[in-house]
This record gives C-alpha cells, structure tokens and sequence, in this order.
C-alpha cells in the first residue's frame, strides 16, 4: 500500500506533469512573471467555467477576502456577520480593516452558518454577511440573499473550500459556489480542490462597478500607470501559478468527482457505526451520499465521533501512520485576538460541541480502495474497541 497522505499533492503532479510543466517553462521562457498573458487566460477560462461575469485573480485568498470589503466600501465600526466555526482568515480580514466582527453559530448537520443565529445578529450597524462554505458544501444562501435583501446587507461568499460546488435553489436553478453574493473569494492554496504550487487567490462578482473598483484595488489603487484613483494593496496572482491553475482548472470537475467517491466508500464503511457521524449533505442534494451531483466537493472529509473518543482516535490514527486533522479546535470567540464580552457562551452550544468532535480523514484526488479500506478498519476498530 501506498504511504497515505492528507493530501497527495505529489501524485496528483505526476499525473498532469506533462501539462504543467511546458506551462510553467513557458511563462519562464517569456518572463512575463506579474500580470502576463497567462494570468489573463486563466481568468477568461474561471469566468467560463463559473458562469461569472467578472474573475480579479489576486495572491491569495486571505486577500481576497480583505479586498472584497474594501471594494464594497465597509467602514470602521461597521458590523459584519459570520460563522464562529471557520478558519481564522475570515474573521481576521474583518479586524484588519477595523470593521467589527459578529461570530455567531452554526448548523449541527453542514457546520455552516445558522440562519436563525444570523437573523437575531442583525443591528442597524450590520452592513455585511460572511457565509463560509465550509468543507466543500455551500451554506443556505437562499435564505441568506433574502435576509441581506430585507435588511439592504451586502453579501460576502467565503469560497475557499468550495470551488466548483454547485448550488440548488428550491427552483431548481443550480449555481455555482461564490458566484451567488454580490462578491465572492476564494483560495488557490496548493492543497484546495483547485490549488497552484504557491499562494493564489481570486475575487468573483457579476457586478460591473465592483469588479471595476477591485480591479485598481489589487494593483496598488491604479487603473492608469503611477495614477493612484483608490486605496489599493500589492495583491497580484503570479504567472507562474496562473499557469498551473490554469492548466488544472480544465480537471476540476473530475478531481472533485474523485473525492465525491472516496466520500461515498467512506460513508458505506461507517453507515452502521453509531458513534460515528458522516458528513451531512445539503445545498440541495438531500442525498446522505453524494454520487449524483457536485453540491458537496468535500475540501475535507469531516466526522464527528461521538462518546468522547476524538482525541484518542487523533493520537491512534497518528501511532499507526494515519495522517488526520482537526478542524477547529479552537472556537474563533475563544482566540485570543478575537475574544469579546459581548459573546455569550449559550449562542455557540452547536460550535462549543463540534471542537470536541470533529476529525478530518484524508482526501484527496489520489485516495485508492486499499487506502480507503485501511484508513476505515483502523477507524472502525478503535472506536468499536
């Protein structure tokens, strides 16, 4: 058997090395290294595929989280709504550019955001949503774009776990994630569903005037060459990963079907087992396994294991070569950086309760069946012992 990885970034080179590589050479060979013709095909291709009217590339995801606010104008003392349960990157983008973060809980089921816990955040100095779509499914953004229309908020999609999940409004219209909000982010962090072989980042909006605006913002404010019309940040996506995403980006549906089906032979490995809980489908697909369609892209493959055995199932997964992470184990209004009196430990019980249950198991574009059935043994057996 093959040495299990989180993430297989390396086998999954070697199967597409032959694409990459004269893409890369290529870029060297013109030395067009920032904003050269590649990050542009890139973009052209993102927006095709997204079915967006406008992809500012940019280098990296924390970026275009900060630059998506900056482009809609939020200011100090704003308040802007997102989920307790997430990396840090979206909560601290909020505090950098001195907006006040509001974290509240979320679902039991997808881990994304609570809607009834978001409708009772709402102040009048609420300006902004931040939905996360975490692990690789989208959160109720049905009912989030009609709770900012009612309340005239501005739409934030966190879409760096995400990337090509689709979402399926009760009509039936199916759309793809962070191209719902009035803007969208994500991350090309190597070890995303779309990932290049540095730091890459991307802002998506159907929005003329916006994606205008964030242009100048991700070069320096400048839209004209030394003419500096808006504040703007050093934040340009290299062509040399350009290259690579742009040369992934045509596999992305076949690498997020490759983990749909290693999700589904975990899910029938752990059906029967009662303290284990698999993850949840939703965004549309009410399916408990998704083999049908692509609402959940699974970034991580996330149980929780009930019965208090988590940390000890960590630290047997670890002693028998098993690579697994958790994701959170730290609340994000427990962080020190973002501790505030206002919260109130009895509005985060869903998030207090998953920081001592979840795990992730590896997933990626590479798991085999002998990888998948050693992992789910391994699993099965220790918490059955």
């Amino acid at each position: 058997m093959k040495k299990i990885q989180m993430v297989d970034l390396k086998g999954q080179y070697n199967a597409i090395k032959d694409v990459v590589n004269p893409s890369i050479q290529q870029v060297i060979e013109t030395t067009s290294f920032i904003n050269g013709p590649k990050v542009h095909e890139f973009q052209k291709n993102l927006e095709t595929y997204l079915g967006v009217k406008h992809v500012i590339p940019c280098a990296n995801g924390t970026d275009a989280l900060q630059i998506a606010m900056m482009g809609l104008g939020l200011k100090p003392g704003d308040e802007v709504i997102t989920a307790n349960f997430t990396f840090a990157a979206t909560v601290e983008v909020i505090a950098l550019l001195n907006l006040t973060p509001v974290l509240v809980d979320v679902n039991e089921d997808d881990f994304n955001i609570n809607i009834e816990a978001l409708k009772k955040a709402i102040t009048p100095k609420t300006k902004a949503i931040v939905p996360v779509h975490l692990f690789g499914q989208c959160a109720n953004m049905e009912a989030v774009m009609q709770i900012a229309k009612e309340h005239n908020l501005f739409v934030i999609e966190d879409n760096a776990q995400a990337i090509g999940a689709n979402y399926t409004y009760s009509n039936g219209n199916k759309v793809k994630a962070g191209t719902i909000g009035h803007v969208g982010a994500t991350s090309f962090f190597p070890s995303k569903n779309l990932g290049c072989y540095g730091d890459g980042g991307a802002i998506f909006t159907n929005n003329d005037d916006l994606a205008h605006t964030i242009r100048g913002i991700v070069n320096h404010g400048m839209y004209e060459r030394y003419h500096h019309d808006v504040v703007g940040v050093n934040s340009r996506l290299d062509s040399i990963q350009a290259a690579v995403l742009d040369a992934k980006l045509p596999k992305l549906d076949s690498y997020n079907k490759a983990r749909q089906t290693a999700a589904k032979k975990y899910n029938e490995a752990f059906k029967d087992i009662e303290t284990i809980i698999t993850p949840s489908i939703t965004g549309g697909c009410r399916e408990n396994i998704c083999n049908t369609c692509d609402c959940h892209v699974f970034h991580q493959y996330t149980l929780k294991i009930k019965g208090g055995k988590r940390d000890a199932l960590v630290k047997h997964l670890n002693e028998n070569g098993i690579p697994c992470g958790v994701y959170y184990p730290i609340p994000l209004h427990k962080q020190k950086a973002y501790a505030d009196a206002r919260y109130n430990e009895a509005d985060f019980t869903v998030t207090n309760q998953l920081v001592k249950e979840v795990i992730s198991l590896p997933m990626h574009t590479e798991l085999d069946d002998e990888q998948i059935e050693h992992i789910t043994s391994t699993v099965i057996k220790f918490v059955n012992g």
